[in-house]
This record gives C-alpha cells, structure tokens and sequence, in this order.
C-alpha cells in the first residue's frame, strides 16, 4: 500500500505569496503556474492544496480578512451606524492594499469561521438599536455591497494607490464631451477625490437605511 505523502508546501505560504503575486500580475495574470513558478515547486504540489484558481481565491479573501481585522477590532460601544461606518471603512483600506483586490473578494467564500465573529457582533448591535434581524442583515449587506461595488470601480481607475490607468485623464474626458456640460463636468466627481467620494456614498447609503426602517 502507498503512503500518500504530504507535500513539503505549505498552505499558507502559497496563499502569501500568491497574495503578494497579485500586486504585480493583477487577478489575471495569476494564475497556479506563475505562483509555483515564484515557490520552486511543481504545479501539481499546490494542486494538494487548491482544486482549481478558485479554491485559491477563496482562501486568499480568508488570509485578507484575517489581517483586515487584527489590524483593527470594533468597540462594543459604537452606535450602530458608526459601527457601518468603520466596519466599511476598513474594508475599503483593506481592498486597496491589494492589486484587484475587491475582485478577489467579490464572490470568494470564507473557508474559516472568523468572519462569523464580526458578522455576529454587527448583526447583534443593529438588533439591539431597534432593527429585525432581516432589517440587520439587509441593511450590512447593503453597505458591504457599496463598499466592494465602489472598490471594484476605483481599482478600475488606480489599480494601487498613485497609479492611474491610461484613459481616464478628467480634463480630456471633459474636451470630449464638451456637448455634453454636466456630464462632462461630472468626471470630476467620478474619477477622482475616491476618498470623499466613499465617504459621502457611504453615509449616503447609512442614510437611507435609518430613513427606510425608521431606526435613529
């Protein structure tokens, strides 16, 4: 009988450096053969890991979570809105670290519990402001999707921060449509100041949620 041997490759060192890979190739150019390339290992060593590139992306949004929140844990005593508020910030500076960074984690699902522990801090703290709990899960779920949303779209413009992709020049955006004035003066508000943009789209969105279900 055949002893299958583990492989001398660990875990955690592919998903590293496959999360260090992703700042310089971007989400497409990963791939499992560029990340055994970068390890000195055989393809089929991270296949004892990882069936397919989603597997890998899956536990790459996990290793991204974890760092997101041992870098900043949420007091018990925020309101519920400042509790959004910080809860999205952080995940937007978390995403940003990274090149395609919202991408990745769009759609990746959590291979630990980890994520269990703030989901179910936030969903006890909207319930005890008044909400019910499908209020609570609509209303974090809906900032959670602006955030990734909003991500999604910046890194489409300054794939890392101080990057910026060719073709979205405000001033030449605006000559080509100058027979168009607001619209031209909208790139302004579109492609750039992504800071103040988050900012105002997210109380935006936190403002809303207390208008619709009524809770101050």
């Amino acid at each position: 009988m055949v002893t299958r041997r583990s492989p001398k490759l660990d875990k955690k060192q592919a998903v590293d450096t496959s999360l260090r890979l992703l700042n310089e190739l971007g989400l497409d150019g990963l791939s499992l053969r560029a990340i055994a390339k970068e390890l000195d290992v055989q393809a089929p060593a991270l296949y004892w890991h990882f069936k397919n590139k989603q597997e890998l992306l899956d536990e790459m949004a996990t290793e991204m979570y974890r760092r997101m929140v041992a870098d900043a844990a949420l007091s018990p005593d925020l309101s519920w809105q400042d509790r959004l508020l910080a809860a999205n910030r952080g995940l937007r500076t978390a995403l940003l670290r990274y090149r395609d960074g919202a991408k990745v984690f769009s759609g990746s699902r959590f291979t630990g519990t980890e994520h269990a522990v703030e989901m179910e801090a936030n969903l006890r703290a909207l319930v005890a402001a008044g909400f019910e709990l499908p209020q609570a899960v609509r209303a974090t779920t809906t900032a959670y999707f602006f955030t990734l949303g909003f991500v999604t779209e910046e890194q489409g413009v300054e794939p890392l921060p101080g990057e910026r992709r060719e073709g979205f020049d405000v001033d030449e955006r605006a000559e080509r449509l100058a027979d168009f004035p607001l619209a031209a003066e909208a790139g302004a508000e579109l492609f750039q100041d992504y800071d103040e943009g988050f900012e105002e789209g997210l109380r935006l969105v936190i403002a809303g949620i207390a208008a619709r279900y009524g809770v101050a």
